[in-house]
This record gives C-alpha cells, sequence and structure tokens, in this order.
C-alpha cells in the first residue's frame, strides 16, 4: 500500500489534501476556505513550555462536537481501576493471546494485563495485548485518558487517523496522541500485539548526553502522515475512552473529514530496525537505558514515568565478560514483550506475542540454560545476536497485574522454575 509520510518527531508539520485550504497567515480565519471548520486540538496545556508544548490546527468539513449523545457501553476485558488485585513480587511470563473465533475488532480485542496510576490523574500506564480478526469498518476510537504506544507482533495495522494515515507492520510502531480520532483495519485478516497507554506527559525522544549529537532513535527516522479526509455520511458509531471507561455515541459521517491541518501533536510510526544500537567494545555491559527509544518525562529529573526500550539486533564484542543480560534486581517495573526472534536471556518458554512482568526489585536474569552456555562462551570472537526484537515498558512505579493476567490460561505458572537450576559453585578453596 502506497502512503505517503513526512519525517520527524515533534516537529511543526503542514499538511493538505485539498490545495489552498490551509490558511495563511492565522490559524482561523472569519471564512474557511472551501467552506471548512477550523478546530484546534491540544495536546498540551496552552502555556506549556514551547519545546513540550503539543497542537495542532485543523480545517474540517465538520467540528469534533457534532456527533450524538455518549452512553457507557461494556469494555470486555479492558481494565483502569488497578486496585482489584495485590500487586506481586513473583516473576510473571505468558503466551501469547490466542485469535479470537468471534469477529473481534482492535478496540474490543484489548486485555488489560497491568498497569500502574490513574488517566483521571494523568500519570502512570496501562498495558493491554490485542488480538482482533475484524476491520473497524463503521466505528471510529479516540482516547481522552492517553497516549497509545501501539506495538504490532502479528499482522499489518492501516491506521486511519484524523491528520492521515498510517501503515504499520511487525517491528514497526505507531503512536497515536491523546485525543485524534482513528480507525484500525486489518490489511492480512489478522493482527496481534502491545499496546501500552501513556497517563503521563506525552512520549519524547531522549537527550543523548555523553553519547553526543547522534545515535539511538534518529528524528528523521520518525513518518507522520500527510492530510487524507474521508466525506463519508452514514449511521456511524463513534466510541471513546474517558476516565477509564468506554463511551459510544451515534455520528451520522466519518470524523476522519480533515483537508488540511498544521502542528505537532500529531500521530506517527517508527521502524525499530532503524535504532542506532550503542554498545561495549571494551569489556562489561553499559545500562540497558542504552536501548532507550521514547521516554515520557515524570517531575523526578532523570526517572520516567514510562520508557520504550528495545532489545535489537546488534553485535556482542565486550571481552571477558558475561554477554547475556546479567542477573538484575531493578527499582523500576519491567514489562517485557518479543516482536520476533528469540530473546538472548531465555532459552525456552519466551516466544514471539508472549510477554513477561519483573516488578520492583523482584530478582531476574538469564536462566539456567543460557547461563551454563554464556559461561563456556570464547568471548575473544565476537558474537551477533541477528534474529531478535525484544522490548520492554518500563515505569519507576508498581505495575499491577489485573485479575485476567493472573488467571489468564496464558499464564506460565511454573515460570519461576526457570532459575532453580542455577545451582552453587563457590569453593573457596579455588578460585
Amino acid at each position: 500500500m502506497d502512503l505517503q509520510y513526512q519525517t520527524g518527531f515533534g516537529n511543526e508539520f503542514a499538511s493538505e489534501a485539498v490545495p489552498g485550504a490551509l490558511p495563511v497567515g492565522q490559524n482561523s480565519p472569519q471564512r474557511v476556505a472551501f467552506g471548512l471548520y477550523a478546530e484546534q486540538i491540544s495536546g498540551t496545556a496552552f502555556t506549556a513550555p514551547r519545546s513540550h508544548n503539543r497542537r495542532s490546527w485543523t480545517y474540517r468539513i465538520r467540528p469534533g462536537a457534532v456527533h450524538g449523545t455518549f452512553h457507557q457501553i461494556d469494555q470486555g476485558l479492558l481494565v483502569s481501576d488497578f486496585t482489584a488485585v495485590a500487586a506481586t513480587p513473583n516473576q510473571l511470563r505468558w503466551d501469547p493471546l490466542p485469535m479470537p473465533e468471534a469477529a473481534t475488532d482492535f478496540i474490543s480485542s484489548w486485555v488489560t494485563m497491568a498497569g500502574t496510576g490513574s488517566p483521571d490523574a494523568q500519570c502512570g500506564c496501562a498495558i493491554h495485548l490485542y488480538a482482533a480478526n475484524a476491520d473497524m469498518t463503521d466505528r471510529y476510537f479516540y482516547s481522552a485518558d492517553s497516549e497509545l504506544l501501539i506495538v504490532p507482533q502479528l499482522g499489518q495495522l492501516l491506521i486511519k487517523t484524523e491528520l492521515g494515515r498510517l501503515l504499520i507492520a511487525p517491528q514497526e510502531i505507531a503512536i497515536i496522541p491523546r485525543g485524534i480520532r482513528f480507525q484500525v483495519m486489518l490489511p492480512d485478516g489478522t493482527a496481534r500485539g502491545y499496546l501500552c497507554e501513556n497517563f503521563g506527559a506525552v512520549l519524547r525522544l531522549p537527550d543523548l548526553g555523553v553519547i553526543g549529537a547522534n545515535g539511538l532513535a534518529n528524528p528523521r527516522d520518525f513518518q507522520v502522515p500527510v492530510a487524507h479526509y474521508e466525506d463519508r455520511e452514514g449511521d456511524f458509531e463513534l466510541v471513546a475512552k474517558f476516565s477509564g471507561h468506554l463511551w459510544s455515541a451515534r455520528i451520522g459521517h466519518s470524523p476522519l473529514d480533515v483537508a488540511a491541518w498544521h502542528g505537532n501533536h500529531a500521530p506517527c510510526k517508527y521502524d525499530l530496525r532503524r535504532f542506532n544500537t550503542v554498545g561495549s567494545i571494551s569489556y562489561d555491559h553499559p545500562d540497558p537505558s542504552i536501548f532507550l527509544v521514547l521516554q515520557s518525562q515524570s517531575d523526578t529529573p532523570g526517572v520516567d514515568g514510562l520508557d520504550f526500550v528495545i532489545f535489537p539486533p546488534r553485535w556482542l564484542v565486550a571481552e571477558n565478560t558475561f554477554r547475556p543480560p546479567w542477573f538484575h534486581r531493578n527499582i523500576a517495573a519491567e514489562f517485557m514483550g518479543l516482536i520476533h526472534g528469540e530473546y538472548d536471556a531465555k532459552a525456552e518458554g519466551f516466544v514471539p506475542g508472549g510477554a513477561s512482568l519483573h516488578n520492583c526489585m523482584s530478582g531476574h536474569g538469564p536462566d539456567a540454560q543460557t547461563f551454563d552456555r554464556a559461561l563456556v562462551a570464547d568471548t575473544s570472537r565476537p558474537h551477533r545476536v541477528a534474529d531478535t526484537m525484544a522490548f520492554m515498558f518500563e515505569t519507576r512505579a508498581i505495575l499491577r497485574p489485573t485479575r485476567y493476567a493472573m488467571e489468564s490460561p496464558q499464564r506460565q505458572t511454573r515460570y519461576a522454575e526457570c532459575w532453580q537450576g542455577l545451582t552453587k559453585h563457590f569453593n573457596p578453596e579455588q578460585k
């Protein structure tokens, strides 16, 4: 599918599907060209610093207020209250979600696995899995609660948004800003993956510090859609996620009716394979923060509300070093998924579409089989970790698993046994 994009992250973009639809020199003229309406979508407070401010002006066929009354609807396995189940220090892991038997679109397929904070307080996050087999043909959606980070694992997603269309495939991601209306179609018929709702500050690229001007995710590799509008009338549904619940309203037209727009509150996509990986070329591991793609900053400098980290293909060259990820206890909570291939710290059980959760100070690291193999590895030779793409949603807060996650048939209840083969080697008489 041939779609057009603009490049950059957090830039001020401008795009028009109808030449001449963008006003010149002002945002809301008395009469907008072609009989369009001017409407601003603000993703941050009006007074946010310019470097953090997010807003877009849209020039559309009808204003966003034109729809019926919202009524609360059933939300299936979608959860935004994370107090129902006690958080656990136990290591948790799950097999992939099976594909549904009944017709299930992208929104209806969300299954909440864990979360922290609250959309009302605008802090924290919620982590979901999705497995869908139907298009959102006459249905549209937006979240007033969160910015959405979508991580496909199986099948493409054609995301039609107010500001244009994004086509993403496994090993790509999409970011849909808070409040942007969209619709998801499934070009391959089925799709499965991961979704993180960011309730906090908008995602941004991290500063590089001593790394310098280049490396990690490059801004020019992020792609923003060009304007593409629908002038479509009928009996449609507009679903809103508001204060942790789903609400439905009838709407007589497609809300994807923006003929032109400019601003920086815009959806985008990014190919994870373009990440410029940084690593050690002498000994030991740098901290895994070198794999940071995006961050949602908190009110504490250097401590994020949400990090999105990936573990892509890379060379391991550190000498006299235990090369798999070391045994670790972390103040942050780590929810991990596998998009493609194998993860180098686990020999089996962690498969594409699966997930794991290691909460604050819960010990984790390579299993016994991986440890034994790494002990005898020849570290005088480089090793290519080639067939992999794993990721992590990490937060400074404790992630509380949902009841579904704890009782799911996909939960691997014997996961912790993978470390029981790590036997005592200590001998004070032999160094």
